[in-house]
This record gives structure tokens, sequence and C-alpha cells, in this order.
């Protein structure tokens, strides 16, 4: 109250005007549950003074709306009253500076006394009161009705298990406010770490070690019911052990718009243990030796040492000198970098899997920059549901270091320009050759080796030169390659580059045995293989000759890959049903060996569309590619490839409608080259199977009953749609909500919750604004679905209904809508509560006395709603004037207003307005005055707030008038003199007092005149040595018996009037007392004779506080008598000063030196005749000074008297 006071006295001064300081706080309601922790804003702007104010907090309890109950200041720690001192003390509530002009109230604990009204106060700073001091907000106290619960239990759980936990969540709070919960997992005293969560704006989300998880579908939150949610982890890994609980939070919104999550709960945990399965595996790196030569081959073995290696999935990269040569996924597909992939390319170097287990590095022609260390990283994948790979763990053995040395002979290849068989001499040769092959028939891509054997007689006299040369079909010969004599190998024009990448390889086994190998055979190296040996011999002269010559050869016929290359698809379930598996299998013909690489891809075209698509193709290397669309087909497709022929059977499993259409597969036949390239040698297309896939038959049906619905403004609309059967029990439902009004052709979407409990406000929510008045429930009974328009409004009529999907989790855990149905309506009408507002209307009369106070009451008997508020304004009709005026006005928002008869009457200042007890609202007139009499009555506006917040006025009424009548007080002034008639001799003093016997008010003042009554003849015989000088004004009067001449006037304010002139300077004004006056002349004379009165004139001060003269009164005249003494030579010398001195009082000093100057001459005489009279006893002479009596009047001569004994 203290606060609205000081606001009044500000609007007093100024009006309605903008305020120079403002205290803002948090603006309420705030709703807040019982034990939380509460916090409360408060800032000033505006101010002067220190930067640092000063805040003080009160609350005005319900029960008790206009007392103030003071809580905390940052300023008096003696501050709060009892019943906060403890908390206060203990820290329970305290308040923190944010800065210097804000702060915060920290309610710790709070209780449910807490609620009420708040109020922020800052003490003033400034020079002069000008603004707002405190400011105001309402805060409720709700009890806490949130729960999570959860069943304890310990769980164990083996690595890759799937884990399931619900967790039961709801309120009861009777406040619209969303759910939020959250799963979460603790170990020991770590952090707790966020599993999957569901927001309250119904928005799925994950922390980030298990967000990838949740995208993959990994990771899954459902919400069963109203309020069961589930939690599924698929996949369970040794990191997902710990304790499961589940936080639920209930969030309401602020009137600021933001959110504030008013309690949070968790429930019991689920302790998981998770025992990993047997994952440890080990990596060795082996290589044959250390040091090597330029040109040698070296092999790196990387050794993989695990159980169940074929189930498990491994990547391997290679790295030289910490650099990365090349990688490996789980498909076995090798990755190089751009170095490496280039000598790669040349068969100069080759990344392999030999087997499960061991993985091959090999680099056919070392290089001296090959030199350093070399290491392979083995690390095990995991693959997800959706087929995608998540790197686990990762290990390396130790680096193996290699030195390769240059080579340090010269020597030079010598090629014969021109090869030329020497005739015969005195030597023969003796010498036979023989040539055998490892197979006379091959197929396409085998490997051909030959052998050519030299038999002599003898011992070998010379060298051997060795040509192979291949005999096509068409009898072309080509030269393959060439030994010569001195050890110089070099490949044909036309197996150089085959050559290079060791496609052609010619070696000396033996001295007498040489081998040729052809490496992946193609179909142009059929023919005949000739090996043509020459043998030389030295001369005598140093020169090598030819001793003769030998050749032998061997055909060869190679099988073309393509031969017979064909491809069938067959499946034994061409139709299927919903979740049901089906099986496609193309089988290849003919049967080709492993080494033959055969890509194997099903291609797909869906039910109404006229292309196929890749879905997956079984890779020419082993490896899986999914297609761009094949997304849906990840999770629930195999491919396997037959062991003992190149078969690929595509297994689906859980059949859906997206699997239905047309499948086909394509193989393609491939052959690597020399270079390591590769060459598609066939395609062959099967013929088309297509799969038929129905949906399952629904049993939907919703309730198709009507009624109508009639409430009033404020109160919540329940709106109920039923599910009477359902064609699965894992059926879900997304319900739509609609209305329909009378002026639109068809129904607007308010609200649709989805088959997974998402929320999406329609149009018609986004344009009236309810999303913050909508609350959805499923009941946990299953097929009843509930929407709650809270505090309805009438512009929320209508005819309302939902339409229900249907929807099933197809096994690709994708939902599929099955049927829709539409419920019966519910016709709904909201109507404004009655008018219930009533002013007492009785009738009353005042009539007070001016500067008192007028209370007039206005008197609410009933209202429309208790959470309504109230607008008073206070009018007057004033006499004579037939329109009301407008007084003072109290918003609904308590803000006070002046209305204009308050400027015209000057009530600013004047008006006090207080509200004593609920509904009774007083108006008090202070100091008032005869202009604000008239009749009085207060009009009284209810206005209520709609759901969207909107004030509205709903009612009106004016209570009975009340007649004020304002009077000035009676005058009670009686007048009397205390001093009877006197009679005073010439030259003396007399008084003549006032005294003011009765007033009429306590506040007058007194304006109090003197005045002398005289008659004409009375003037002309009594008085004859008056000056001439008289006032014009009784000069105007001779007429007149009596005149008056006044001798001293003191006015209200106690200023004097000028003094009368027969008077002047001799008269004296005292005040002896509030009610006594007295005028004291001096000096009188004859000419004061006569009779004298006093007139006394009350004053009073008007509310404006201007004194006007309320009346007058006169005393009774008093007759002064001054004797005249005549003119005698007393009255002569008394009437000079000067005189009387010189001669009453100058002649005895002198007198009295004479009488003492004669007698110390005789003394002095004496002496000298030694006749000493104090010798002789006699007495010395003692003078006194005489005695001079003389009147202080001066009305008798002065007296010289000597007493008896003076002299003696």
């Amino acid at each position: 109250m203290k606060c609205f006071l000081r606001l009044l006295s500000c609007l007093a001064a100024l009006g309605a005007v903008a305020a120079q300081r403002l205290v803002a706080v948090q603006e309420g309601p705030l709703y807040r549950t019982e034990g939380s922790h509460v916090t409360i804003w408060c800032n000033v702007s505006g101010f002067q003074g220190p930067s640092e104010q000063n805040f003080q907090w009160s609350i005005y309890l319900p029960s008790a709306p206009e007392r103030e109950v003071q809580i905390v200041s940052t300023v008096d720690s003696s501050f709060p009253y009892a019943i906060y001192t403890q908390r206060v003390r203990s820290g329970k509530i305290y308040v923190e500076r944010v800065q210097g002009d804000s702060v915060l109230l920290h309610i710790t604990d709070l209780q449910a006394r807490d609620a009420g009204e708040y109020e922020c106060y800052t003490p003033n700073t400034d020079e002069q009161y000008f603004g707002s001091y405190s400011a105001k907000m309402s805060l409720v106290v709700i009890p806490d009705s949130l729960q999570a619960a959860a069943i304890p239990q310990t769980l164990h759980k083996v690595e890759q298990d799937p884990l399931e936990l619900t967790c039961e969540a709801a309120t009861e709070t009777f406040q619209h406010s969303h759910l939020s919960v959250a799963w979460l997992r603790q170990r020991g005293s770590e952090k707790p770490v966020e599993v999957i969560g569901l927001s309250r704006d119904f928005t799925l989300h994950s922390s980030s070690e298990y967000a990838q998880r949740q995208s993959l579908g990994e990771v899954r939150l459902d919400k069963l019911g109203s309020s069961t949610f589930r939690l599924t982890v698929f996949h369970l890994q040794p990191s997902d052990q710990g304790e499961f609980y589940c936080e639920a939070a209930e969030w309401i919104q602020d009137p600021d718009g933001s959110w504030y999550a008013m309690t949070r709960k968790r429930s019991e945990g689920t302790v998981v243990t998770v025992q990993p399965t047997d994952k440890e595996f080990t990596v060795r790196l082996e290589t044959e030796k250390r040091l090597y030569t330029m040109g040698e081959p070296v092999e790196f073995r990387c050794i993989l040492e695990a159980q169940s290696i074929p189930d498990r999935y491994f990547a391997v990269s290679w790295a030289f000198n910490s650099s990365l040569i090349a990688s490996m996924g789980p498909n076995a597909v090798p990755v190089l970098n751009s170095e490496f992939a280039h000598r790669e390319a040349r068969g100069q170097l080759k990344v392999a899997k030999e087997s499960d287990s061991v993985f091959v590095l090999k680099i056919y022609h070392l290089r001296q920059e090959d030199s350093g260390k070399y290491n392979c990283r083995v690390t095990e994948r995991e693959k997800t549901v959706t087929g995608e790979f998540i790197d686990k763990e990762s290990k390396r053995p130790k680096n193996i270091p290699i030195i390769v040395l240059p080579i340090t002979d010269d020597w030079v290849v010598k090629v014969p320009q021109n090869h030329q068989i020497l005739p015969q001499g005195h030597l023969e040769s003796s010498i036979s050759v023989e040539v055998a092959s490892n197979a006379s028939v091959v197929l396409e891509g085998e490997n051909l080796r030959f052998s050519c054997s030299i038999r002599t007689a003898g011992r070998p006299q010379g060298r051997f030169s060795v040509i192979w040369q291949l005999v096509d079909r068409l009898n072309r010969r080509s030269n393959i390659m060439w030994l010569d004599r001195d050890g110089t190998m070099q490949p044909g024009a036309s197996y150089w580059e085959r050559s290079s990448y060791g496609g052609v390889q010619m070696e000396q086994v033996q001295p007498s045995s040489f081998s040729l190998g052809i490496f992946n055979s193609r179909k142009e190296d059929e023919g005949q293989y000739e090996c043509h040996v020459t043998e030389w011999v030295r001369a005598v002269d140093g020169e090598w000759q030819v001793v003769g010559e030998r050749r032998a050869s061997t055909p060869i016929s190679i099988t073309a890959l393509e031969t017979g290359f064909a491809v069938t698809a067959i499946s034994r379930t061409p139709g299927v049903t919903y979740s049901d598996s089906f099986d496609l299998q193309c089988i290849i013909k003919p049967h080709y060996p492993a080494r033959v690489p055969v890509s194997v891809t099903w291609r797909f075209q869906p039910v109404g569309t006229i292309e196929f698509h890749d879905l997956v193709t079984f890779t020419r290397d082993g490896g899986v590619q999914w297609g761009d669309r094949s997304s849906s087909f990840r999770t629930r497709t195999a491919i396997e490839k037959a062991e003992s022929s190149n078969n690929v059977r595509l297994s689906i499993s859980r059949a859906s409608d997206t699997e239905a259409g047309k499948y086909q597969c394509v193989a393609e036949l491939w052959r690597q080259n020399y270079n390591s390239s590769w060459t598609r040698l066939a395609e062959r297309t099967s013929n088309l199977l297509e799969i038929r896939v129905l949906q399952p038959v629904t049993k939907l049906q919703v309730s198709k009953s009507k009624r109508t619905l009639t409430l009033v403004e404020n109160r919540p609309i329940q709106l109920n749609c039923s599910v009477k059967s359902q064609t699965s029990q894992n059926s879900h439902f997304a319900v739509l909500w609609y209305v329909h009004k009378p002026s639109d052709a068809d129904g607007k979407l308010i609200l649709k919750t989805t088959h997974n409990s998402a929320f999406e406000y329609g149009t018609y929510a986004e344009e009236e604004g309810l999303r913050a008045r909508l609350q959805f429930e499923r009941h946990a009974t299953g097929g009843l679905f509930s929407l709650t328009v809270q505090r309805a409004e009438v512009s929320d009529s209508g005819s309302y209904y939902c339409h229900v999907e249907e929807w099933l989790l197809s096994p690709n855990y994708a939902w599929y809508k099955l049927a829709e149905e539409v419920s019966g309506r519910t016709e709904v009408t909201v109507k404004q509560p009655d008018s219930r507002l009533k002013l007492s209307q009785a009738q009353g009369n005042l009539s007070v006395l001016e500067t008192r106070q007028v209370q007039l009451e206005c008197v609410v008997l009933n209202r429309t709603s208790a959470a309504s508020q109230l607008a008073v304004e206070w009018f007057v009709w004033k006499p004579n004037h037939p329109e009301r005026e407008a007084v003072a006005r109290l918003s609904r928002d308590a803000t006070f207003h002046y209305g204009e008869q308050a400027a015209k009457n000057n009530l600013k200042g004047r008006l006090h307005l207080e509200s004593p007890s609920p509904g009774v609202y007083r108006l008090s007139i202070q100091n008032v005055a005869v202009q604000d009499s008239g009749a009085y009555s207060c009009h009284v506006e209810e206005w209520l707030p709609s759901p969207s917040g909107v004030w509205y006025k709903r009612a009106e009424d004016t209570a009975g008038q009340t007649a004020v009548a304002v009077t000035r007080p009676e005058a009670a002034l009686q007048v009397d003199t205390l001093v009877p008639n006197a009679t005073v001799s010439e030259k003396a003093a007399f008084q003549l007092d006032c005294s003011v016997v009765s007033r009429s008010s306590q506040d007058s003042r007194f304006a109090v005149s003197w005045y002398s009554l005289r008659t004409k003849a009375g003037e002309k015989g009594g008085s004859p040595g008056l000056e001439e000088q008289e006032d014009e004004e009784e000069e105007e009067e001779e007429e007149d018996p009596a005149e008056r001449m006044v001798l001293l006037s003191v006015g209200p304010d106690a200023v004097f009037g000028p003094e009368g002139s027969p008077w002047e300077g001799r008269l004296r004004f005292q005040r002896l007392s509030a009610l006594l006056f007295r005028l004291t002349v001096l000096q009188a004379s004859t000419r004061d004779t006569g009779n004298y009165s006093c007139r006394v004139e009350e004053w009073l001060p008007s509310p404006q506080k201007e004194w006007y003269r309320l009346t007058e009164g006169e005393s009774a005249p008093i007759s002064v008598q001054v004797l005249d003494t005549g003119s005698s030579l007393q009255s002569a010398i008394c009437s000079n000063d000067a005189l009387f001195y010189f001669v009453f009082f100058y002649p005895f000093p002198i007198f009295g030196i004479l009488i003492i100057t004669i007698l110390l001459v005789r003394f002095k005489s004496r002496s000298s005749s030694k006749n000493s009279d104090g010798k002789n006893g006699v007495p010395l002479l003692w003078i006194k000074e005489p005695h001079l009596n003389y009147s202080p009047t001066c009305l008798e001569p002065p007296v010289l008297s000597i007493h008896p004994g003076a002299i003696d």
C-alpha cells in the first residue's frame, strides 16, 4: 500500500504522465510447482543517484490482499517479517544482484504459502518523487503431480543383444503444460549421457555419443499409449554398460512466451551389464628377408589371428614410412594413392586379400627408393542394420624395415639386328630340342607355361641363344622373347609392354633348360609355340660362330570365356503378403572358376513405374554395392553368392509394398588384363520376375456417434475420438482434428498427431492462436484420443470431428498408412458467461464542513467471475449542471487517472483511492471545498480475459448517488474587552486590550484594528491641541455623529498597517496569547481622551490554501480620560528634561562639593592650632548624599529632604 500511496502522490503532482523512474518486474502470472526453485527478476531504470540501487521484496497473500508482508531486502537485514526470517537467514530465500540496477529473487524450496502477489520496491534516491518506485507480479504455486516410474532391475546382456526398457511418465496438472522425456545412461560418478530424448516440442534428439546410432535406427524411442515411453537399443555394445533411467520434465509457457521447466523427476534405474564377445584379434606382419637388390620382388604378408573371422568385418590399410599406400575395406577392393596406383596399373605392385586372414602387399620390381619401413593396420568394422559400417577397434604390428641395394655391375642388353644362321663349319652341333607345356587346351585367363629342354650328345661346346615364337592360326609368326648368348633378354615388339608388366616372362632355369610363361592368357594367345635354339662356339680368332640350330614347338588351344555365357532368374514365391519373405535366384552358366569374376546386378522396377533401377550389385571383387535408390532394401535384403558357382541369390524378408514390382538380374563377365585393368567381355540379362505384395485387410472402425456440447467461455472443450476396432495390436494411429464453421465450405485442420506421436499444428490453430491452448492425450486404454481446447472462447464454436489414419510398421521399419476413417461430429457452442455484476444502489446524503474529508464508497455486491478485473470511475453532478463530470478513474490494471473535474476544482493531490476489502472501493476527497458539492456516483466496468489473453468488457453498472454538501463553518466569533474605563494622567501610558472570547475554527486567523470613537463636539472642546493633519475620510464624515479614527491595524498575515497620525510613534502592539491582543498608547495627552474599541476579523483558509474573511466582531467601547495638569512652573519644568535636570539635579552635587570644601578648610585650621576635635572625643562631621525624590511621571516637583541623623 505504501507504494500505491507514493504512486498517487506522483500522479497528484504530474497527472497521468510518463514516469522518469521505472521499476519493471517479471511478467506474471507465473505457475510454479511446490518444492521447485523459482527466480523472479526486477530492474529499475531512469533513476538518479548511485548506480547500485537497493531492492525490497514483499508479498500480498491471497488471504489478506491489502496487507504487505516483507520478505527480503538488499539493504536492511531486519526487513523480513518473522514468517520469512528463518528462510532468509538460512539462504533458502535470497536476492542475487545481477547488476547495480537489476536483481533476481530466489526461492529455493517453493511452498504453497508462497503464492501471492509479489512487489519489488526500490527506495528513492532521486531529488524528488518522479516516476514509479515499485512493480507487482503474481506467482501461483501448484502441486507437483509429475511422476516418472520404471521397474528397477538388473539385466545381464551379451554384446549385440537387443535392449528394451519402458518408463511411465505422466502429470495431472490442471494448467496446460508439455512433457519432455529422456533416457539417460550413467556409469559410476561420471556425468550422465543422454541416450535419446523426446523434447517438449515433440522432436527426438540424442547426445553425440548416440547421435549416429539414432540416425541409423540402432536406437529408438517409441511412445506407447498416453504415458509409456519405450527405449530400444538393437545391438548392445560394451560401452552401453551402466545404469539406464528415464527423466521427465514438465514445461509451462510463461506470459513472455518462453518455456520453463517447472519440475523434473527421474525414475528408478535399470543396471545393464554387457558381456563382450571374444572380439580380440592380433596382427602379424611377415616378409622373407630384410635386404634386397634393385629389381627383386618383395612380398609382405599381414596375418590376422582372431575367432570367427568369416563372420566379422575387417579393413586393412598399408603404410610406407607412415604414408598411406593402400586401403582395403571388408569388400576386399583395394584403393591406392596416386603414386602407388600408377605402379599397380603397370603390374609392378599388387594389394590383395589372399584369404580371410591373410592380406598381401607385393612389389614385383623393387626400386632403391622403396627402402624404408612397411606396416599394415587392421580395423574391425561393425555392420549396422542399414548396411553401413562403423569403425571399432584398430591394431597394427611392428614396422618391418627393408633395404634395397643398387646393382654394381655394368651390363648392356644387346639385341641382334639380324639373326642369321651361319653355315656349318668343321664343328657339328649335337643338340636336340624338346618343348613341353602345362596344357594343350586352356580357358582364357589361365597361365601358360612352356619349357624348352636342350639335350647334347656330350659336353656343351659353347653357348646357346633362344628365341620363343608364336605361329597363330593364320600362320603369322611373331617373336615373343629373345635370349642371346650373353644372357641378355629382350621381348618381342608386340610383347614389349606386356612383358614390362610381368605378363610374359622368360627364364633360364638351367644351363640347358629355358622356360616361358604367359600369364593371364588371352584368346589371341592361341597357336603354335616354338622354341628356336642356336648353338654358338668361339672360333680360333675369338669370334663367335654358329654351330647349329634346332627348333621344336607345341600347339595351344584357348577357349574364350564368353563361350556359352547365359543367365536365368527364378523365384518360387511370385506372390507374397506383408511381412512374408521371398527369394530370387540368378543362375549363371557355365560354371566359371573362382578366378573368373562375374558381377551380378539385381535390378528392380517398382509397381507403377516404367524404369528399372539398380538395386544391389555383387561386384567382380566380391563386394556388395547398393544402388542409389535401395535404402529401403538394405535392412531386409541379403545377397549371397554360392561358393561352388557364380549363382547369386537375393533374399528379401518382411516384404512390403515398396518391394512389389519386377525384378531381373544382369550378369557381366570380366577379364583382368596384364596391366591389371579390367575388360568386360560380355553382359547377359535375365528374364523378368514379377513379385506381388498385398497389404492386410483393414479392420479399422471409428465411433460415428454425434453429440452436442454447450459451455461457458474460459472452460475447456473436451473432444473425444474413439477407435472401436483395429487391424493389429501394433497399429498406430494418426489423428487429425478438424473444425467446421457455418461460414466455411470445408473443415479446417486444427491439429495433427502423427502415428509416431509427433504434433503438427494446422493452419486454423496458427491463424486463431490456438497453439498454447491445445492439449492432446492418448489414453492408456488404447483407442481413445482426446483433444482439449483450454480456455475456450466464443470464436471456438463450431462442429468438431476427427480423421483417423491407421498405420502399420512395415518390415523395413517404415510406417505405411493402411486405412482411414472419419468420426461423428461434436457440435460445440461457447458462450460468454452471464453477467452477474451488481453494485449497491443505496442513496446517501453527506454534509461536511469545508477542509474536512469526504469518503465515498462503491460496493460491488456481485461479479461475473472471480478472475475478472474491474475498472471503477467516479462521477459528479454539479448543481445547475445537467451533464456529469468525471472525477477519477481506476483502470482495470490499477492505474489511477484524474478526470476533467479534478483539473477544474484542483482536486489533484486531494483525492485518495483505496480498496480496504475485495469489492469495496473507497474514494476520499481531502480538504473539501464548497465547490466540491454535488451528487457523486461510481460506474464499474467488469473485464474478462479471453483465452488468447485479450481483455474485453463483459458488463457495467452504476451505483446509487451520494449527495455531498460542503458548507463553511458557522461564525462563532465574540470579542470582549478586559480593561474597564480608565483615567490616566497626562504623559502616562494606557492599555487597550482586545480579547477573542470564542472563535469559529481552530485554524482561523485574526485581523485586529483599534479605533478611536469621537463625537464632533468632543473633538472641538476637548482636544484644542490636535494637529491639523486629518484623514480625508474623516473630513467626509464630519456630518456623522461619531468619527472613527484607526490607531493601528494588524492583518491576518501579521502585517502591520500604518499608525494613525495622532499616535504615530506612541503605539506598542503585543500578542499575549492566541486570543488576546494588547495595544499600549504611550505619552498620553488630553487629545487621547475619548472612547476606544477594537474590531476583529476572522479569516479561514480555503482548500486551495487561500484565506477568506468569515466574519467580524467589535468590542464594546472603552472610555479613557486623560487629566490636564495646566501650565505652572512645575509643569514647565517637568515638561522640559533639560530644564528639569538643570534645576533639580545639577545644583545638589555643586552644593555638596561646596560644603565639603568648607569643612576641609575648617579641619585644617583646627589641626594647625593643635586643637584636634578627634583627640577630645568630638565626632567627625559625616555628610551623606541627600535623598532626591521625584515623581517618575513628573506630576510633582522633586523634594530635597535631609532625613534626621543625616548630619551628626
